[in-house]
């Protein structure tokens, strides 16, 4: 009888096996491109996974007692050949044939779900910042292991990914960071023809920069995707001789054979040579041998006859691995194929699913010449534009994963709140990207430099170029964007003859999460990142007259906003038609407005925004004027930087504005209308924000909330007594 049990268990286990291999593996073979099918297969792994061992654990509770034991053991095998099947099936792009096989399960140890995986990455200036992202995406996509980062970088490139890892939030995944200036003077010696300038060397330098608690790390340049998971590549350690320290793929070019064109000297190399994209760095074995002064040594004697590096790191590595070639290991090929014109990676792999890691090695990135060009620039491109807000997956079972101050802010609001999702919106971590092109600008050294600070989304894009054209001085501006859109940005400004031309636009990305537009949010961020001592807070939607940067420097010396708390103020109007002569002086503007094709800003809707501008005294003035602050002001104004920030609380359309311009008046600031100075507002469509203030009874409900949550917060916070809406 219990005979019979075992193999009514045995045959559940057998059949449960088929159904989930079938499920995962027969039937998502049939599209092998699918990437973005991935997340899908994974949901329903777990699912599947959970339905089977309910099913076995049923089961071995109607065996014997005598039975357990072996039972226990036979099914803990079973689970075990599942679980091989799964990780082969969700990781297909990665795996070679054998390794997809179930009847064939990699024999190596699996590495333990817990353990941390070590990454380390050269990173320096904007767009390296930019194209390590899409690397990292990558990783996380296919990783079941938490990760730590190490990240080599300038003071640049470190401002940007601290802010972006810290906004991004993926769980059991850490960043640390070490000042490349520190490192520097160690490689800055050394001559590099290589376009990767004095970054390109200090891999030389990672085992003394990295802690010494460190024994090993994977290292990567920013341009390779991987395309399966990094433990894959972490288990390789184990297979290093006790001298191999150094694990490399072979060059895939002909680069370090001599022969690509006449008196063509390369570096020394064994063969081939070795590529140094993708690393398998021995730390602790490499201390032990002097790795600084090993490296040094070899350098010096061959820059004697070399003169400089062409490849920067990577002909060093070569040069010390022909002297000490037991130092290396060589990895399989495809875990860095390396794509450009010149290499053979065509002969690294029979299919294109057998590929671990894809290496853009050229500057030309996605036009290099490979029959299966398109598909590692789909590969690529599925990245690039992947919401990398999926990608915080929280890892079951390793309990190292830290509650952040959001998180615990989130568990203690009320579902049942009518307005639950405006309070969730306040406290959403936002995925930022500061800095997401160049940015080159010194403030003006006489202390009055003004900073323009608006925000926008993509609807809103077309007016950047106006923008720019009318206002020279420094911008700041925030951009909220899926992921797809940023690189649809990135590929209009950096077309755009007008914004190429200029260094002065700051252009941070805020990414795209939840129901509502975060206005105050991104008016933050902006704000932020603003270098000089004045900032003059618009929105997109608005022009600014011609010469207005240079009008507002000598405004805000004449007034001495330097020593008092004034909000000097810039008189807005509007336009019903979508093409105007713009004014260019207050004398045209005034003869718009009489003719009919200006209107002051609003007038007619919302009265309460701007009537304490006074437009008609502006009219004839001709000296700045003090106005009183009213409720439900909102102008646009010129402030020192050192404001207080926008309320976050305040989402989509409504008081986000007026809120800021409550709390300068609740800290004494004066209101000075400027007599020459003006924006006009450009007609646009309605935003999907206005739309739903209009319709919805509860968001006008809920606003109404906020508003008055607001106002009672303020007369605490500065002993003042702002009247609450009844």
């Amino acid at each position: 009888m219990a005979r019979h049990r075992m193999s009514l268990f045995v045959g559940a286990v057998l059949v449960s096996c088929a159904l989930l291999y079938y499920t995962l593996y027969i039937r998502d073979e049939a599209d092998p491109n699918n990437l973005l099918g991935f997340n899908h297969r994974e949901a329903r792994l777990a699912e599947r996974v959970r339905e089977m061992e309910e099913q076995n654990q049923l089961l071995r509770r109607q065996l014997s007692f005598s039975q357990s034991q072996l039972i226990n053991a036979m099914s803990e095998t079973r689970r075990n050949d599942s679980a091989a099947v799964a990780e082969n099936t969700i990781t297909s792009y990665g795996s070679n044939a054998e390794e997809r096989n179930p009847k064939c399960p990699n024999k190596e140890p699996e590495v333990p779900k817990c353990e941390v995986i070590h990454v380390a990455i050269v990173c320096a200036g904007y767009n390296s910042s930019r194209s390590v992202v899409t690397l990292i995406k990558s990783i996380l996509f296919y990783r079941r292991n938490p990760l730590h980062f190490h990240l080599i970088s300038d003071s640049t490139a470190q401002v940007i990914l601290q802010t972006l890892f810290n906004t991004w939030s993926v769980p059991q995944a850490d960043v640390s960071f070490y000042l490349a200036d520190n490192v520097v003077g160690d490689v800055s010696w050394i001559p590099n023809k290589h376009y990767s300038g004095v970054y390109g060397l200090l891999k030389l330098t990672l085992p003394k920069i990295l802690p010494e608690s460190l024994k090993k790390v994977i290292v990567l340049d920013t341009d390779v995707t991987f395309a399966t998971d990094i433990a894959e590549l972490w288990r390789i350690f184990r297979k290093l001789g006790p001298k191999q320290a150094i694990g490399l793929v072979e060059n895939q070019s002909d680069w370090y054979l001599g022969k690509l064109w006449k008196k063509h000297r390369p570096w020394p190399a064994l063969g081939r040579g070795f590529n140094t994209g993708v690393i398998l760095l021995h730390l602790a074995k490499l201390r032990q041998i002097g790795w600084g002064h090993l490296w040094r040594l070899i350098a010096e004697r061959d820059l004697m006859t070399l003169l400089s590096t062409s490849l920067a790191d990577q002909d060093i590595f070569n040069a010390i691995i022909k002297q000490h070639p037991y130092l290396v290991y060589t990895l399989p090929c495809q875990w860095n194929v390396q794509l450009s014109d010149n290499t053979r990676s065509e002969l690294c792999y029979t299919e294109v699913t057998d590929l671990k890691v894809i290496h853009f090695n050229s500057p030309k990135k996605l036009k290099v010449k490979n029959k299966h060009v398109e598909f590692f620039r789909n590969l690529y491109l599925t990245f690039l534009e992947y919401d990398g807000n999926l990608l915080r997956r929280e890892l079951f079972g390793c309990n190292n994963t830290k509650t952040t101050l959001k998180e615990k802010e989130l568990s203690e609001l009320n579902e049942e709140d009518p307005c639950y999702e405006f309070r969730r919106a306040r406290i959403t971590s936002y995925r930022t990207h500061l800095y997401f092109l160049d940015f080159e600008y010194e403030p003006s050294v006489d202390g009055f430099d003004v900073t323009l600070v608006a925000q926008l989304s993509m609807d809103r894009l077309q007016m950047v170029e106006a923008l720019s054209k009318q206002w020279e001085g420094p911008i700041s501006l925030t951009l909220y964007m899926s992921d797809a859109e940023a690189q649809q940005f990135l590929s209009y400004a950096l077309s755009s003859e007008v914004l190429s031309a200029r260094k002065n636009i700051g252009y941070h990305v805020v990414y795209k999460e939840g129901n509502f537009y975060p206005v105050n949010f991104l008016r933050n961020v902006g704000l932020q990142q603003v270098n000089t001592p004045y900032v003059f807070l618009t929105d997109i939607d608005f022009l600014p007259m011609f010469g207005l940067y240079t009008y507002l420097k000598k405004s805000i010396q004449v007034l001495s906003l330097d020593s008092n708390k004034k909000a000097l103020v810039v008189p807005a109007f509007e336009t019903q038609r979508y093409r105007i002569n713009f004014p260019k002086s207050k004398a045209e503007l005034l003869s718009m407005l009489d003719m009919g094709t200006l209107f002051t800003f609003r007038y007619h809707v919302w009265t309460k925004g701007h009537k304490p501008t006074n437009y008609a005294k502006w009219k004839i003035a001709t000296t700045p004027y003090k106005i009183q602050w009213e409720p439900d002001f909102e102008p646009y104004v010129v402030v020192r930087k050192d404001i207080p920030e926008y309320d976050t609380r305040f989402v989509g359309f409504g008081w986000n504005k007026v809120s800021h311009i409550m709390q300068l008046e609740a800290e004494d600031y004066e209101f000075v209308v400027l007599p020459n100075a003006f924006i006009v507002h450009m007609p646009h469509a309605p935003s999907f924000d206005i739309a739903k203030f209009r319709s919805s009874a509860q968001y006008r409900k809920c606003l109404k909330i906020l508003k008055n949550e607001f106002v009672k917060d303020l007369n605490k916070q500065y002993n003042k007594e702002f009247a609450t809406e009844a």
